[in-house]
């Protein structure tokens, strides 16, 4: 079987799902959650700097974060449970501007979505508990960091619960529209 994961069309020109081969038996099983010549082959060519974890219980929304000056690359994945996955694309120039997409990210299939600079991301917690990981391209800057509102209703985002827990700081974020003039050109 080879080692080299699947990757999975997405509807928004810049991100990528990827499905690493996931190795089963009677133990558990095993997978390679990065190799850096693999993603490199994938378009993932980035000097990881920082990884973070996040659990979350169900219902729990994350939602919408972003890095400016120089952006911040994600690669992100579920260790444990199940969580909605969003991106909103934020390049101003780009044809999808403002367009969302999201992704069903578990511990069965093991898939990692690669959030490219350009793009808001935001999850939630479907599962009981959810731990989500993440490697970063850049250091946490709180300078550089920008929220979006996560019911901003111009991106319209259909969340999978009506009165989801969401954190006092997020629930000040502005909308993507307040936003835009201050966002770089990516």
């Amino acid at each position: 079987m080879s080692d080299v994961p699947r990757i999975i069309p997405t509807r928004l020109r810049g991100p990528i799902l990827i499905e690493p081969r996931t190795h089963r038996d009677v133990r558990g099983f095993f997978l390679e959650t990065f190799r850096a010549d693999t993603y490199r082959s994938l378009g993932i060519d980035l000097d990881f700097v920082q990884d973070n974890h996040s659990r979350s219980t169900r219902g729990t929304v994350r939602a919408l974060h972003l890095q400016v000056d120089p952006g911040q690359p994600k690669l992100v994945r579920v260790a444990r449970g199940a969580v909605f996955d969003v991106v909103v694309d934020v390049r101003r120039s780009s044809p999808t501007f403002g367009q969302w997409e999201s992704f069903d990210l578990d511990d069965e299939l093991n898939r990692q979505l690669f959030v490219p600079v350009g793009f808001a991301h935001g999850f939630c917690a479907i599962s009981f508990e959810a731990d989500l990981v993440y490697k970063v391209g850049s250091y946490y800057n709180p300078a550089a960091e920008r929220g979006i509102a996560w019911n901003d209703g111009q991106v319209g985002i259909t969340w999978p619960f009506d009165d989801p827990i969401v954190s006092e700081r997020d629930r000040r974020n502005p909308t993507l529209a307040d936003i835009v003039d201050s966002l770089p050109d990516w």
